[in-house]
């Protein structure tokens, strides 16, 4: 078994490095730069994938694309029922890892590109703030008091929502979601995500 990770600096991808650290998986890291200009990541992540944007997970020659896709796989050949949701919860924990890219990265990428614009995105932000705010107050009140989204202990969908709920306290919303900002502080603390955070280098202020 060979695996690879092409990680972008300063992106999702970290998430995927935490998970492979959860189930102590061997990998490799492949870096990438965002242009200090641009933001945007290089060209050379085209010549892996014709979209060029990561994560990629490179299993034994084959690149495995999206995020949520990637922690699925991971899960389902590695896990060993680690980060797998009880059976009977299956269909909460489907919707919470597709939840993740599919409805709360919206607004979190609109208010990224739209800042860029200045007062030319005025109109727009009243709209973006709305569903900003609603989306994460959703997440506030689907957080379990066991401090989980699906079940009592960790899964994929946590893996999956960690970065929205990062950028959350990232915004300084912390005090308004607690559980959201207590979400954040408990995976920090885990062993494997500073092991992550140790080889794939700080990113978004983490």
């Amino acid at each position: 078994m060979s695996l690879i990770v092409h990680h972008l600096n300063n992106s999702r991808s970290q998430r995927v490095l935490w998970l492979l650290e959860e189930l102590e998986l061997p990998y490799e890291i492949r870096f990438y730069q965002r242009d200090g200009q641009t933001n945007l990541a290089p060209p050379e992540l085209k010549a892996i994938h014709p979209l060029g944007k990561s994560p990629l997970l490179e299993e034994d020659g084959v690149v495995i694309q999206e995020s949520a896709a990637i922690v699925q796989h991971l899960i389902d050949v590695y896990g060993h029922g680690r980060f797998a949701p009880p059976r009977e919860l299956a269909l909460r924990h489907l919707q919470f890892m597709h939840f993740a890219e599919g409805s709360m990265m919206l607004p979190i990428l609109l208010q990224l590109y739209t800042s860029r614009l200045g007062d030319a995105a005025a109109p727009l932000k009243p709209r973006i703030d709305e569903q900003l705010q609603s989306h994460f107050a959703y997440l506030e009140g689907e957080l379990g008091r066991t401090g989980h989204f699906v079940g009592d202990d960790w899964t994929g969908a946590d893996v999956m929502l960690s970065f929205p709920a990062e950028v959350a306290v990232m915004q300084g919303m912390g005090s308004d979601l607690p559980k959201l900002a207590a979400f954040v502080e408990a995976i920090h603390a885990r062993p494997a995500w500073q092991r992550a955070r140790a080889k794939g280098g700080a990113y978004y202020g983490y």
